[in-house]
């Protein structure tokens, strides 16, 4: 970008979870959503699902089950007909099908002429950038995930061994603050039970995670706590895992116009964390996705997308850059999978003639559990961030319709959102951006960043 006066636009939106065609469908404000996506010079998406033909090979075993998401690769042109040109590929389920899935789902994504970061062949390739060119400059993607299954972060190369296929995985760990009252009684039951005496072994095997005990912190159980003045959750990132992706961010900038950051992360945090009966009324991101968010921008990122929480949250203007603490969700066709594996099934104890309509009606129960009795899931929006130059010159928020208690075959679609939930959507995300000192005006029904 050579001059003040050239423009990049950046169309950012969040988690697609898709199972079925979106380019059959014309109501005005579905095609009017893509208009403005399309106009864009880039347009990414959080993939978070694997391509991949349902029956071409098994599932992943997971203990617990759960929901597998499966888009079969003719759909991608279907992200293509929307304006997709740019995405994340390794979030929570890109192993759906195992390290094989993870290798398909980056063919396929190549073979549609996607740009694609997050995940590889080794870790040194799920952590590298992807290039997307256009006619307005170069804009690179470092893709990074919090949230992933066990075995699903790739692996290192070294010159004896090979690597493994997976995902660039930000390891973190949380660490609970309790007064030191708590400490000494979890120390008791430590030693009451048989823990400490566990953690003992474990350590004199040569356990590199069996550390040594310390006044005023404790592990009980897996899990960490630590004296602090105030009871609550406090999480912390891996410094190896940050200090090779900010490499990788400086790597990009080299080569790149424009950087932008990616990390998917269901981890939130903040006072709301501690009393919230549902997901989407947790206010705040997970303390260390903020400071990586920062980190990464001092590191040469132009924009930082968290995704993942399900929701929108903050928007943060970080030493003149855009960091979105969650962009909240784009496609979410989660509910028409035609195949799942055994275990989905066997977490609601249903037997080996179920079928998937089974499967989510044990789920959510009529639509009265989970994100389908939950409106706020549905009610989201996506950004556009416009470059001049070096300079941010404007972001738009545009809030977006997922179509809550619509039919199965038509919700989890995008559109333009009508003016009440526009509404609903620009005053939580100004509420919570003004913490942050960033003014979030809203004209016409759309959220306007005043870049500070």
């Amino acid at each position: 970008m050579s001059t003040e006066s050239e423009r990049l636009t950046i169309a950012l939106t969040g988690d697609s979870m898709v199972s079925r065609s979106l380019s059959v469908f014309q109501e005005a404000p579905y095609l009017r959503m893509r208009e403005i996506l399309r106009s864009a010079d880039v347009f990414f998406t959080n993939f978070e699902a694997a391509a991949h033909p349902y029956l071409a090979d098994p599932h992943a075993q997971r203990d617990g089950g759960g929901t597998y998401v499966t888009t079969e690769p003719n759909l991608l042109a279907d992200l293509k007909w929307m304006g997709v040109n740019l995405v994340a590929c390794g979030s929570s389920h890109a192993d759906d099908y195992g390290p094989k899935g993870i290798l398909d789902t980056m063919h396929y994504l190549d073979e549609a002429g996607i740009a694609h970061a997050g995940s590889g062949r080794h870790l040194a390739e799920a952590r590298a950038p992807a290039y997307l060119d256009t006619a307005q400059g170069r804009v690179a993607l470092v893709a990074a995930t919090s949230q992933y299954n066990p075995g699903a972060r790739a692996g290192a190369q070294r010159s004896d061994t090979a690597g493994y296929p997976g995902v660039n995985g930000l390891r973190h760990k949380n660490v609970y603050n309790v007064d030191r009252t708590a400490i000494e009684q979890l120390r008791s039951i430590g030693r009451a039970i048989g823990w400490e005496a566990a953690v003992e072994r474990r350590r004199f095997q040569g356990d590199a995670h069996a550390g040594r005990p310390a006044d005023d912190a404790y592990n009980f159980l897996g899990k960490s706590f630590r004296v602090a003045s105030n009871f609550g959750e406090s999480s912390f990132a891996s410094e190896d895992d940050v200090a090779e992706n900010l490499r990788q961010i400086r790597n990009a900038r080299a080569f790149a116009d424009k950087v932008i950051a990616s990390l998917h992360c269901h981890d939130l945090g903040g006072p709301t964390l501690l009393s919230a009966k549902r997901r989407t009324e947790v206010d705040d991101l997970a303390d260390f996705a903020i400071d990586f968010g920062r980190r990464c921008i001092d590191a040469g990122a132009d924009i930082f997308v968290c995704h993942g929480p399900q929701v929108p949250l903050a928007v943060e203007v970080y030493k003149g850059k855009p960091l979105f603490h969650g962009i909240g969700t784009f496609v979410f066709q989660v509910e028409t999978m035609k195949y799942l594996p055994a275990e989905a099934y066997d977490r609601y104890g249903l037997d080996g003639n179920a079928t998937p309509a089974d499967f989510i009606e044990a789920r959510y129960q009529g639509d009265t559990r989970g994100h389908t009795g939950d409106p706020t899931q549905w009610e989201q929006m996506f950004a556009m961030c416009e470059f001049s130059g070096d300079r941010l010159a404007s972001v738009q928020l545009h809030p977006i319709d997922l179509g809550f208690q619509r039919s199965r075959t038509q919700r989890g679609r995008p559109m333009l959102a009508d003016a009440a939930i526009a509404n609903r959507v620009l005053a939580r995300v100004q509420r919570l951006s003004a913490r942050y000192g960033t003014r979030v005006d809203i004209r016409d029904g759309i959220g306007v960043v005043v870049p500070r």
